[in-house]
């Protein structure tokens, strides 16, 4: 339901307490002058607050003083001590009421601001991809810890390179939250220029490496957050012709290959630190290839979904979890994902999620074909995962 019609629904509730205004009156006025309802009255003033805007609240609070009123008339009159003391604490509270709740609607006028602001930031900073990019098809999911920001500090992007293919980076700042933003948006501006300008995988990943390491001191927060300060992040090349693809791992988990019922752990035979390491000797970037075919999905994701715990304490277990669902678009994968991580730990995650699903279709149709596997599928170091037929 939207604000709009919450609104809504809150003004036809008023009718509620305008109800009680008239029962309580209605009792009072009939009950023997030492029996006193009057008091009550000031629970109208304070549900309305609950439902609507300060405005009908303070309309709702002078209708409430106004019957407290009346009833002091046929009650002994207006100069009574017990009825001048209920009018007063009655106007008192009424008034406290109203202007706490100018102050919530205020807070949730900023906060609303806020959120808009922060979805914008994403959609700046993330630029999410297009659902068909070449040959491939993409889904996605961001859930950010902070939820009121909605941003954080895991990162993904895909971009266009001169091969013809697409390159996609996936990484996660260390920390969370609105304090990783600034080193997110480093490397994603790095990633977008740097995929058009180098010619291969390993020469990207050393171009990101020293743009973090020069602009790094930057953009950290490093006052609130002296630690460390370093981002994982796998790079992918996916060719639009032939099938295969490279992969550099810079200390991020690694990707989900589904083929042919199976989900296979993609690890890296050549990883490198992750990007931010700038005291260590220069790492030589190596990329590691695997097949990638029509009807295939990449599943890549951040250890926020991995690191997730149950109430009991278990990780999730993505590939488990990824190998037992039936075979189904990117769009349905992260759907299915997404609601299995929340039932696992019985809430919305408590660090930055990110997951990024890319499926390779055929380039004359759309509808995917199974093939068996062929034994040459995985150079890199792999652990596969039977899945279930559909």
């Amino acid at each position: 339901m939207d604000r709009l019609s919450e609104q809504q629904l809150g003004r036809r509730l008023v009718a509620i307490p305008l109800a009680l205004i008239v029962v309580i009156t209605v009792v009072d006025i009939h009950s023997p002058p030492d029996v006193h309802l009057g008091p009550f009255l000031v629970i109208a003033p304070a549900l309305t607050a609950a439902l609507a805007g300060p405005r009908l609240t303070a309309l709702v609070g002078a209708l409430a003083v106004a019957t407290q009123v009346l009833i002091a008339v046929f009650h002994g009159g207006l100069t009574t001590p017990n009825h001048l003391s209920q009018i007063t604490a009655l106007t008192v509270l009424s008034a406290l009421v109203v202007f706490v709740c100018h102050v919530r609607e205020r807070r949730s006028r900023e906060l609303n601001r806020a959120r808009s602001v922060a979805e914008t930031a994403q959609l700046v900073l993330l630029r999410p991809p297009r659902r068909r990019v070449g040959p491939l098809r993409v889904a996605w999911l961001y859930l950010a810890a902070e939820d009121e920001t909605r941003i954080g500090g895991d990162l993904f992007a895909i971009a266009r390179s001169d091969g013809p293919g697409t390159r996609v980076i996936i990484g996660d700042v260390r920390g969370k939250g609105l304090a990783a933003i600034g080193e997110a948006s480093m490397v994603l501006g790095a990633f977008r220029e740097g995929a058009h300008r180098y010619a291969t995988l390993p020469e990207l990943a050393a171009g990101l490496e020293a743009s973090v390491c020069r602009n790094l001191e930057d953009v950290a927060d490093t006052e609130n957050d002296p630690g460390e300060h370093f981002i994982t992040a796998l790079l992918l090349d996916i060719p639009d012709h032939g099938s295969q693809v490279e992969m550099v791992n810079l200390g991020h988990p690694p990707p989900l290959l589904l083929h042919d019922h199976q989900a296979t752990v993609l690890h890296a035979r050549r990883p490198v630190p992750p990007l931010g390491m700038c005291e260590l000797t220069a790492p030589r970037h190596l990329a590691d290839p695997f097949t990638f075919e029509d009807g295939d999905t990449l599943l890549l994701y951040t250890d926020g979904v991995i690191e997730a715990r149950s109430p009991e304490g278990d990780f999730f277990p993505l590939t488990e979890r990824v190998a037992s669902l039936p075979a189904s678009g990117p769009e349905t994968l992260i759907h299915r994902v997404h609601r299995d991580l929340l039932d696992h730990i019985g809430h919305e995650p408590g660090d930055d999620v990110a997951l990024l699903a890319i499926e390779r279709y055929a380039a004359h149709h759309l509808h995917i074909t199974t093939r068996p596997v062929d034994g040459r599928r995985l150079d890199a170091g792999s652990e596969p995962v039977s899945r279930e037929a559909s």
